[in-house]
Formats: C-alpha cells, structure tokens, sequence
C-alpha cells in the first residue's frame, strides 16, 4: 500500500503531551509498553487493530518491527503479570477523538487526519 505526503502515517499525541521530537527507540520502547512515563506526562498507549493498513505501516515504518512482534511483546508481558497491553481503537476516528481527550495519549494517524485538537511528535 503507497501512501501520498499527506497520508503518511505519523505519531500523535495529546496536545498537553509536551515536546516536539522523539527517538525511534523512545516511541519503541513507549509502544512496547515497558515506558510508562514521558515529559512529566503519564503514557497511555492506543493502537488499531493488528490487521489494520495504518497499524501495520506504523509499526514497520515508524517502529522498525513487524505487527506480531508487537503484539507477541505485549502478550508476554499480560500473561506473566509484568505489564498491560495497549488499549485497541476501531477506527481513525476513534483514535483521534481518544488521543485528544486522554491526557498523556500516544497514537497515530494518516497525516491528513491530523487536526488541531492532538498535535504529531516527530520521530528520530
């Protein structure tokens, strides 16, 4: 699946999540749950589901894994009591209306579903 400029799929957050860049291994080890604090922000974590196109550009493109790494991450975790998974949302549009209402929410998006109720962390 290509993807034009304005449909890249890009990290999100909520507005008060402060800061302007993250490194690639931060937002891994944010989406990997094992992160639960970042910037004086509590981390919450939302996610598409594992067959979605945009889950799974985000997570090779953005995070460097394949989808069922991650999903095998945070089952290991759930199952020996160490750490939570992320909470699943069914569409774009849920995700943009959770990551602006939660504080402390990380997402992603399509580009061009970006408004200004969340803002994009760069990632490097």
């Amino acid at each position: 699946m290509a993807f034009a400029e304005s449909n890249e799929v890009v990290l999100v957050v909520n507005s008060g999540v402060k800061g302007q860049h993250i490194s690639q291994g931060t937002i891994r080890t944010i989406f990997g749950m094992r992160l639960s604090d970042w910037n004086e922000n509590e981390v919450k974590v939302f996610v598409l589901p594992d067959d979605h196109p945009i889950h799974i550009v985000f997570t090779k493109k953005k995070l460097g894994m394949f989808p069922h790494q991650l999903r095998w991450a945070w089952d290991r975790q759930v199952f020996s009591g160490t750490g939570r998974a992320p909470i699943v949302v069914n569409t774009e549009e849920e995700m943009r209306q959770v990551v602006a209402s939660t504080p402390g929410a990380f997402g992603y998006l399509r580009r061009s579903q970006v408004n200004g109720s969340i803002h994009e962390l760069q990632i490097r």
